[in-house]
């Protein structure tokens, strides 16, 4: 098996090289308004930029989605036709993605694929187990994301846009997303998004290859413009990136390769 800690340390040692000199504490060459949280073979969690300061996780949910239901989804191959709008809500693509199942809405990120399998498993919970039991599970799996924002009620609230990370009401910093990525608790989480987000070949052979979620957020009290996230792991080193206002998921992409020195065709 590749030993992926000379990988790690040598990542390191760029970032701090290539950084500006510094009195203390030199980091990677982050540009202003970025946040990285990183976390290597040696367990040791590092934060550069504002890191600790959380605001909203943008589709940095659908890996909440992926810990709940994930499983149960793709054991049920779900499907979903994306044209645009869908009871109500609108896609961040205006046409749609077409017709999508569960890893090319995960790559794409297609909120209302999610939301609508989201209603879905949320019916199942009221049937299966009640309205309590069901609120609970939500609760649960999104209880970090939440703070004091979950609505009022007993029941399983209304599943929208919210849910899958549109608006305020899910929020984390990029050094609590590392901290919840690197729980054991989400060991399922990382296997599974690598099998969703890369293919086949890779996903079965391609030992340190990285995967990555990447996508947008809003931004609070300006409408119309949107922050980026991503977060990637290569079964050694776990990331997390947030860019500033003006950035989209490309810019993100673009910066987690190049902060990462992911290499290419990654």
């Amino acid at each position: 098996m590749l030993n992926l800690k000379p990988l790690f340390f040598a990542i390191l040692c760029s970032l701090s090289a290539a950084a500006p000199p510094a009195p203390a504490n030199p980091g990677p060459p982050l540009e202003p308004g970025e946040a990285l949280a990183l976390a290597g073979p040696d367990g040791v969690v590092r934060l550069f930029g504002p890191a600790s300061v959380a605001s909203p996780m943008g589709s940095l949910a659908q890996l909440v989605w992926i810990k709940l239901e994930g499983a149960e989804w793709a054991a049920n191959n779900v499907q979903f036709k994306c044209t645009g709008r869908w009871e109500g809500l609108t896609c961040k693509v205006a046409k749609g993605h077409g017709r999508v199942d569960l890893a090319r809405a995960l790559i794409e990120g297609c909120d209302l694929a999610f939301v609508a399998w989201a209603r879905t498993s949320a019916a199942g919970w009221q049937q299966d187990y009640g309205d309590g039991p069901g609120r609970a599970r939500l609760e649960d799996a999104f209880g970090p994301f939440l703070g004091r924002r979950m609505p009022a009620g007993e029941a399983v609230p209304l599943l929208d846009a919210p849910w899958v990370g549109a608006g305020e009401l899910l929020q984390v910093s990029p050094a609590a997303m590392l901290e919840w990525l690197l729980d054991p608790a989400q060991d399922a989480v990382l296997r599974r998004s690598r099998r969703l987000l890369l293919s086949f070949f890779k996903e079965t052979f391609g030992t340190g290859t990285w995967w990555i979620q990447a996508g947008t957020a809003e931004v609070p009290k300006a409408p119309g413009v949107t922050s980026a996230w991503a977060a990637g792991n290569n079964g050694s080193i776990t990331a997390v990136l947030r860019l500033p206002a003006g950035k989209g998921k490309a810019d993100a992409l673009a910066r987690f390769r190049a902060i990462l020195r992911v290499p290419a065709g990654q």
